[in-house]
């Protein structure tokens, strides 16, 4: 993968297109941090259908909270998170549960299904 500082890709641009023409895509960064990268037109045309055909194949996002929450994949386990610097979880994970385990304790439980 050729890196190009900004510099050099400017003085010879010709040949940072010639490179890019052949399917090489050529790297420029700019004070030494990644910036743009030069890819031929074909390359480039490409990218932009697997993109719009990555995009028509997602799913939908749920609608609401509800239909986020029905859509989760039953006996699933919240995996652990990280914590942050201060020692608090990096983000809230939920788990799912099954309601019929409180009723044991004398919690009364509407359950809809």
């Amino acid at each position: 993968m050729p890196r190009w500082p900004l510099q050099d890709a400017k003085a010879q641009f010709s040949e940072v297109v010639n490179n890019a023409l052949r399917g090489v895509p050529q790297h420029v960064t700019k004070h030494g941090k990644r910036a743009v990268v030069v890819l031929s037109e074909q390359e480039f045309e490409a990218l932009q259908r697997s993109a719009v055909r990555g995009v028509s194949k997602r799913a939908a996002p749920p609608a609401n909270l509800v239909e986020h929450l029905l859509a989760m994949p039953k006996g699933a386990k919240a995996k652990t998170q990280t914590k942050s610097k201060t020692g608090t979880p990096a983000r809230l994970t939920l788990e799912p549960r099954n309601v019929k385990h409180f009723a044991p304790a004398g919690v009364r439980v509407f359950d809809p299904f």
